[in-house]
């Protein structure tokens, strides 16, 4: 299989050493705005790097990976899906509802796989739980707790790229809270907070955030995030049942002290960030599009799960500028996708 990967910066790069070494990966074709980083990395790799993005399409790849700038994404999907190869993408599709839908549609039409990288639907731990409410291992669940904290925040010029804490951030956690517990969130009350450095303010975006989600069950849930979390990188889920209680994200590199005496000591060596802390996770989210691309398995998280994802960040924004609770049939592009 020869796969062709667009953007060689800090995950595309994880990305290509990953299908570098994969059994079923013959060679890879390495392109990015930034030339001399591609060719560096081919040359380390071994691989072939590309002038441009035109020259992947025609030199003849079986499949692509989109990892650019989240602006370029929607447009080489359509790109892709229109030369009938199957894509794995980066999250977002677009920061926008009408891009993020007309690429759906354009992959449709094709007939065509666009796998998004929602990594933590692979991580052992969220699979466990997962396991542990479709199991009844709980019980009735009411209440889910979910945290996403950086250690530190990301370069200013980045900020008004991102599409805020909610898209960029929280995104995780609202896909994810879907995907554990297979039911949908129906209306969301969000509260941000920019009361950190002056470059989120400038930016529009808050640097810390809060969100209350009721799922279709009457389950509650609550979505947490922020960029300045000191002690380390800290992701989290707590789910709570009548039964039982489980917790994900809880292990000797969890960025928390206990203040009880008898309580557990600070870890010596916390995460610093999502790289590390989900490695194996994205490791096997390439794995899986692989089999997906043989037709050896289906897609595990397709556009329209993405997409979903999206409408929970976008009721998030409008609930947090207005100031009130926001359901999401108020949000475009609803009732378009079955939770798995």
């Amino acid at each position: 299989m020869r796969i062709g990967v667009i953007g060689t910066g800090r995950i595309g790069t994880i990305h290509a050493n990953t299908l570098s070494r994969h059994r079923e990966v013959g060679s890879l074709i390495l392109t990015d705005a930034d030339g001399a980083r591609a060719q560096e990395l081919a040359h380390r790799l071994g691989e072939t790097a590309a002038p441009g993005v035109d020259e992947i399409f025609k030199w003849g790849v079986d499949a692509v990976v989109i990892t650019t700038a989240t602006s370029a994404h929607a447009e080489l999907i359509g790109r892709a899906a229109r030369s009938g190869l199957p894509v794995f993408c980066e999250k977002p599709i677009a920061l926008d509802l009408p891009g993020t839908l007309q690429a759906i549609a354009e992959v449709e039409t094709a007939g065509t796989i666009l796998q998004m990288g929602f990594q933590r639907r692979f991580d052992t731990g969220y699979t466990g739980a997962r396991e542990a409410v479709r199991s009844g291992r709980l019980g009735r669940l009411h209440t889910v707790r979910a945290l996403t904290s950086d250690q530190a925040p990301p370069p200013a010029e980045w900020l008004p790229l991102s599409g805020g804490l909610y898209r960029d951030t929280l995104i995780h956690d609202f896909d994810i809270l879907r995907w554990v517990t297979g039911h949908e969130i129906v209306d969301v009350y969000a509260a941000g907070s920019d009361a950190g450095p002056p470059m989120f303010r400038a930016a529009g975006d808050v640097d810390t955030a809060a969100t209350v989600l009721t799922l279709d069950d009457g389950t509650l849930a609550t979505a947490t995030a922020t960029r300045l979390n000191g002690a380390g990188y800290d992701v989290r889920m707590e789910l709570a049942g009548e039964l039982d209680q489980v917790v994900v994200g809880l292990d000797d590199r969890t960025p928390i002290a206990s203040t009880e005496p008898t309580g557990p000591p600070a870890a010596d060596k916390p995460w610093t960030g999502f790289l590390e802390r989900f490695g194996p996770a994205y490791e096997a989210e390439l794995a899986a599009f692989i089999e997906v691309v043989r037709g050896e398995r289906a897609n595990p998280c397709d556009g329209r799960e993405a997409l979903q994802a999206l409408r929970v960040a976008e009721a998030c924004e409008v609930s947090r500028r207005e100031r009130r609770a926001v359901r999401l049939a108020e949000i475009q592009g609803g009732a378009s996708a079955t939770v798995l």
